[in-house]
């Protein structure tokens, strides 16, 4: 989908340069937008490998564990169907982690991850199960408390206040992660709703023990 979107973008723009007879100017910008790409590329790799680097001092020095112990409450209440020790609970831990930091290149394989270890879990390995939603919507509105990637691009950019963003980038991203998590609760409602109740189980035993036919009062007299 999303290479579908990028090749009609740039198929439509070379239809209208070559219409408007522009194809100087389409040429020059496609080679100043990779050489912008490569650019702030560089830009980033700086900041990103100290916070890299920094998240990597923290697990050494025991932080991420401690981060962990806080955060271990909440993953249990917006994860109740993943069972406690179980792998994708450090992964989503870590992914938790990486995105309060600002660290999304970080927090992606952290994601993969945690998805392939839900994956495990998933009785129907066609349709996603609602932990799998909750991680989803959780990495894509999560809380960052220091835009770290924003933070690089901007000082990349010559900004005079790289880090001006933090407050409203927390404030964002506060309100975004509690909307997430109230469609995530909403949906989890509604979705054991529209499950059909399941039979008491003495009545599945009995219903079993007869090839699966359930009993009737003229089955009861007999």
């Amino acid at each position: 989908m999303i290479n579908g979107i990028w090749l009609s973008m740039i198929v439509i723009g070379f239809l209208f340069a070559a219409v408007n007879g522009r194809m100087d100017e389409f040429t020059a910008a496609v080679f100043d937008g990779a050489k912008s790409g490569v650019t702030v590329s560089f830009g980033l790799i700086s900041v990103l490998v100290f916070w890299l680097g920094i998240m990597r001092i923290a697990e050494d020095a025991g932080l991420l564990k401690k981060i962990a112990k806080v955060l271990g409450p909440v993953v249990s209440f917006l994860f109740p169907d993943v069972p406690k020790g179980h792998p994708a609970i450090g992964y989503i831990l870590s992914n938790m982690s990486a995105n309060l930091l600002g660290l999304g290149n970080a927090a992606t394989p952290m994601g993969i991850k945690a998805m392939q270890e839900l994956q495990t879990l998933n009785p129907d390995k066609e349709t996603a199960t609602p932990a799998m939603c909750t991680l989803l919507a959780l990495n894509t509105a999560s809380i960052t408390l220091i835009p770290a990637t924003l933070i690089a691009i901007r000082l990349n950019y010559g900004s005079a206040d790289p880090a001006g963003i933090v407050g409203t980038t927390l404030a964002a991203t506060a309100v975004a992660t509690l909307a997430a998590i109230a469609a995530d609760r909403l949906f989890r409602r509604l979705s054991l709703l529209r499950k059909p109740p399941k039979p008491p189980a003495a009545s599945r035993t009995v219903e079993a023990s007869r090839g699966g036919k359930p009993l009737n009062s003229s089955s009861l007299k007999g």
